[in-house]
């Protein structure tokens, strides 16, 4: 069937289409009906269903005879180790590192906090939490210690996994000094933690609460899967929110496994006996969904990677890996991209050596200028697609489904509605817009089995950011628009469209024409204010390597671009050329925070910004006379 027609019959009858999709993983007490509505308009999938989604991540597999395929294989660039993991493999450590976790104490419906760095230990622990129905939430390695207090006082977690260190270019950075003080700091107390001890990096262990993690592991009984309901959580990510508050997203279990063995075949075309890497950290939500939960419900190979797209060693850090582990589809951010293109514009460590059997590249996290997609197909001559997603939903929303033998794909765009979601465009009014115009991105409701319910301990909150602003439809905070094909079109977030003298402009087209630039490698375009116009658009750039033009010939010729692509009415004067744009770990800019500099706000370093010598930049460039007048 073609991507159109199973797209028509997942949104005409959702409950056929899910029922029918749940027969791709094993059930304990299969469900008898798809789901059942809350008031909220927020379905329970699946909601007399049992299950348990360690078992069709792995037990599942070794019972079909597969135990000898490799699940997963570790490539750490840090350390220059590689260790590849069967699913037999897997199996024994999952269950030894359960019953290590259930010796502390925790049971059906605790929380564990992950906090650890990208090693094998911790997609066994996450495995771990759902074997034995406890609730996972995994913190980004190296977190502020302010930040995981603030997690731990949220999730209550009865024990804290970690380890000694976590290894970064040009140094090693310890875990567990951060977490000592987050314990300090939090109102809930934490009785337990376990410490993986690194070679690279010990922690001293306080006695009566810290426990070696390989002493307590030789110690354990192995843990059996114990069966939970449908709708019992199976993991926590915290994302961060307006109010400066955590908010705790809930995924759970049955809804959960359903969309992450759907998704693996249908969207990216990955089959069980080839190799899938998202480049990305178990600390987000893609690591989650695919480099653990989709991949090995699905029983294919994944790669988790220790490193970064550049610096371990090289521009040729990610060709590399695809060519060793023999990669079929890789997954990454336009950030990771950008920066490979930054480093080596030419694409010399790439044509070296070549892309292995690579077929396609999908790109997400946010949004992937044309200039980049354009640069990376001509580079690797495979099909770069981008698509659109949010932690919030756990799996694609918007793409291209090679594994539904859909190939149109179109620059600018984030692809066609993914089956089981449906899109529209509102105003303020909540009127449908034309294709063309500019409003909010909502998805009808119910969303689809995989997106989240709730947000822990914060349903009231959860109605109110989410499904109050336009009724009946989740509202996503990205403006875009549909183009008369159907493809959506996600331009920047609702914020960040700017209004200037009476014209509503999208920075996200702004910046679509500066990256076109064939000097400029990445840039972010915001909202100023302005006395006269009300908010005026404001572009930082950061310049490829090698680049022979200077800063100020460069500024100019940007301008001149936006003002003839977009005409006078976007009021784009200017431009500075910056070392490095501020971003998260996960890749996002932090536009907010660029916007508040560029209007005089006192900003506080946002926890989880990856350099915060990036924010430096910013500051001296808006406080120094060189930007340019056009």
């Amino acid at each position: 069937m073609s991507y159109s027609s199973i797209y028509a019959a997942s949104v005409a009858d959702p409950a056929a289409f899910w029922m029918e999709a749940a027969q791709l993983i094993n059930w304990e007490q299969a469900p008898t009906r798809a789901g059942d509505a809350q008031p909220d308009g927020i379905w329970t999938w699946f909601p007399d269903g049992r299950l348990n989604t360690c078992h069709n991540a792995v037990d599942r597999h070794i019972a079909a005879g597969r135990g000898e395929r490799t699940a997963l294989i570790h490539d750490s660039a840090m350390t220059g180790r590689v260790t590849r993991y069967t699913y037999a493999d897997i199996q024994r450590e999952v269950a030894q590192v359960a019953g290590m976790i259930r010796a502390q104490g925790v049971d059906l419906g605790d929380r564990v906090i992950i906090y650890m760095p990208m090693v094998p230990e911790a997609v066994f622990a996450m495995l771990a939490c759902a074997r034995i129905g406890a609730v996972h939430s995994v913190v980004f390695g190296g977190f502020a210690s302010h930040e995981l207090a603030k997690r731990i006082d949220d999730a209550e977690p009865k024990l804290v996994l970690t380890a000694s260190c976590g290894l970064e270019p040009g140094r090693t950075v310890a875990y567990k000094p951060l977490l000592d003080a987050a314990i300090a700091l939090a109102t809930h107390k934490v009785l337990y933690t376990v410490v993986l001890q690194r070679p690279e990096l010990t922690a001293s262990l306080e006695a009566g609460r810290d426990i070696e993690w390989s002493e307590a592991c030789a110690a354990a009984e192995p843990a059996d899967c114990v069966p939970v309901s449908s709708d019992h959580p199976l993991y926590i990510l915290y994302t961060s929110g307006t109010t400066g508050i955590a908010k705790g997203v809930v995924h759970d279990n049955g809804g959960h496994a359903v969309a992450m063995a759907w998704s693996v075949p249908n969207i990216y075309g990955v089959g069980t006996d080839e190799v899938f890497w998202a480049g990305s950290d178990i600390g987000w939500a893609v690591g989650h969904s695919y480099i653990v939960y989709g991949p090995l419900i699905h029983g294919c190979t994944s790669v988790m990677y220790e490193g970064k797209p550049v610096g371990t060693p090289d521009a040729g850090a990610f060709w590399r890996v695809i060519r060793d582990h023999e990669v079929d589809v890789f997954f990454t951010a336009p950030t990771a991209i950008r920066a490979v293109k930054r480093e080596d514009p030419e694409g010399l460590l790439l044509a070296e050596k070549g892309s292995g059997r690579l077929r396609a590249l999908y790109l997400a996290g946010e949004r992937a200028d044309p200039d980049t997609l354009a640069w990376a197909e001509t580079m690797l001559g495979v099909p770069v697609i981008d698509h659109w997603w949010q932690t919030e939903l756990g799996w694609p929303a918007l793409g291209t489904c090679i594994g539904l033998s859909d190939t149109r794909t179109r620059h600018g765009s984030a692809g066609r509605p993914i089956p089981g979601y449906s899109f529209a465009i509102l105003d303020s009014e909540d009127k449908e817009l034309a294709a063309g115009e500019i409003g909010d991105i909502v998805l009808s409701l119910p969303l689809p089995p995989g997106c989240f319910p709730t947000l822990w301990q914060r349903h009231a909150h959860f109605q109110d950011a989410y499904l109050s602003q336009h009724p009946g439809f989740y509202t996503t905070g990205d403006a875009g628009m549909v183009d008369d094909d159907g493809f959506v079109h996600v331009m920047s977030r609702i914020d960040d469209i700017i209004n200037v003298a009476g014209h509503r402009l999208s920075t996200g087209a702004i910046e679509q024409i500066v990256s076109a630039h064939p000097a400029v490698a990445e840039c972010a375009v915001i909202g100023a204010n302005d006395v006269i116009k009300g908010m005026i658009p404001i572009g930082f750039i950061v310049l490829k390597a090698g680049v022979q033009v200077s800063d100020d010939e460069v500024s100019r010729e940007v301008v001149a671009r936006v003002r003839d692509e977009l005409g006078p009415v976007a009021a784009f004067k200017s431009v500075h050329v910056v070392k490095a744009l501020p971003k998260t770990r996960s890749g996002k800019t932090l536009r907010a925070t660029i916007r508040a500099i560029a209007n005089g706000e006192a900003v506080a370093t946002p926890a989880t910004i990856e350099d915060p010598a990036a924010l430096e930049h910013i500051y001296q460039s808006v406080a120094e006379t060189s930007k340019v007048e056009g």
